[in-house]
């Protein structure tokens, strides 16, 4: 038995799968985000209520304190927003193709 509003919805049309929004934690902090083609395009720097801001160009010292937990997003930052993003992995964020 599945439990509610985990899965595929199985009232989709044929063909298509409605995937459940990913939530994104202070957990991802760290990870990588990458386009759907694999390629990096930047690091989760910090997550403030749900919304993770992305880092286009990491050094190392900014992965260690995300790592850590320190993250701190300035103005050099962006927001990625949740409808952008297709999976969240153990290692990585992968944005949607219809970018």
């Amino acid at each position: 038995m599945q439990s509610e509003g985990v899965g595929p919805d199985v009232r989709a049309p044929a063909g298509r799968i409605h995937m459940v929004q990913q939530m994104i934690t202070e957990d991802d902090e760290g990870k990588r985000v990458v386009n759907s083609h694999g390629e990096t395009i930047g690091m989760v720097s910090e997550v403030k209520n749900g919304t993770a801001y992305v880092d286009p160009d990491p050094g190392i010292t900014d992965k260690i304190r995300s790592k850590l937990g320190w993250g701190d997003a300035d103005k050099d930052n962006y927001v990625l927003k949740a409808s952008r993003i297709n999976t969240v992995t153990d290692d990585e964020i992968r944005l949607k193709s219809n970018l």
